[in-house]
């Protein structure tokens, strides 16, 4: 049947399979996807927020596309990829996406753009490869600072996450992360809430949705493979490893930031109205370099890459027209 314009398979309730954009290449063992497009250099590197995938940079790429080649990639587990190897921290993610780079033929310099937790792996990312880095455009970027030994919240929202997730690892063993799936995109969210509600016990709430994505703040078009994704074991199991292992992530982020960035290009991106203690934050990450700047995005939530796209590809722009300049 059909629903809201998207194709649903008959056979055993699930979803009709949607393929994937880019290619799946084999990075030793397993594969990663990776969706490239536009032509130049530098060229550009993005890495999603922690439960998100290629598709959470769908309003930006195309976009930047028109002046530089860019990639967007899927971390193992996530999206089209393959399952990857545990634990998912950040400096073997970051080393994977360095692999994935060189198989598919995406010669540096790059500049790198990560958001929330890929702003932490693409932190690791640039002192690892630093010779392969011209700039870092970070997007409200996860602080590592605070995750290294986590006060009670934060330890409450690690352990909240974890349980999420092996929750959501089971509804996919039983089938019932398809069926939610299949309820949600025909609309029938009262009933997909309660199926979870069921299952998970009451474990779950509201606010644990938002660990996944914000689902209604991608374009329609980029939605419908997020019910593909949600239904995979591999999913939940990478997304709760990359939870699990946030200290240890964390940890090799400050470890590589210990002496700083030296004039590497640098813009951080913060929220709307972030409060001091964030504000403080962004301006001292931003200080770790010589050419660092701090932006205040003026009508955004964390979501940036969704709330005020623009905001991102205009960095973005000025940042390759600058490395541009400098190579000439």
């Amino acid at each position: 049947m059909r629903s809201n314009g998207r194709a649903w398979s008959s056979d055993e309730g699930g979803l009709k399979s949607i393929p994937p954009p880019g290619s799946l290449l084999d990075v030793g063992g397993f594969r990663l996807h990776l969706v490239t497009a536009g032509e130049g250099t530098p060229a550009v590197v993005l890495d999603a927020a922690l439960g998100a995938s290629s598709v959470s940079w769908s309003l930006v790429q195309p976009a930047v596309a028109q002046f530089t080649r860019v990639c967007s990639y899927d971390r193992a587990g996530f999206g089209w990829s393959d399952a990857g190897p545990l634990p998912r921290t950040a400096r073997r993610i970051a080393s994977e996406l360095r692999t994935l780079l060189s198989i598919a033929a995406v010669p540096p310099p790059y500049v790198l753009v990560g958001h929330s937790f890929g702003g932490i792996v693409m932190r690791v990312f640039a002192h690892d490869y630093r010779a392969d880095v011209v700039g870092l455009v970070l997007v409200d970027p996860a602080h590592a600072e605070d995750w290294v030994a986590p006060a009670p919240k934060e330890r409450h929202k690690i352990d909240r996450g974890v349980s999420l997730c092996r929750y959501g690892a089971a509804a996919t063993r039983m089938g019932v992360a398809r069926a939610v799936a299949a309820l949600v995109s025909m609309g029938a969210y009262g009933i997909a809430r309660g199926l979870v509600k069921v299952t998970s016990r009451g474990a779950l709430s509201r606010e644990d949705e938002g660990i996944l994505a914000p689902i209604w703040k991608l374009p329609r078009e980029a939605r419908a493979p997020l019910a593909q994704f949600w239904t995979q074991t591999k999913f939940f199991e990478a997304l709760g490893s990359q939870i699990a292992s946030i200290c240890e992530s964390a940890a090799e982020a400050v470890e590589a930031e210990s002496q700083g960035y030296g004039d590497l290009p640098l813009v951080t991106i913060s929220s709307s109205d972030p409060g001091d203690y964030r504000l403080a934050q962004q301006d001292s990450l931003a200080r770790r370099s010589s050419r660092g700047r701090h932006v205040i995005a003026s009508n955004s939530g964390h979501w940036i890459p969704l709330d005020e796209p623009a905001l991102v590809v205009s960095e973005i722009r000025d940042m390759v027209e600058t490395v541009r300049r400098e190579r000439a």
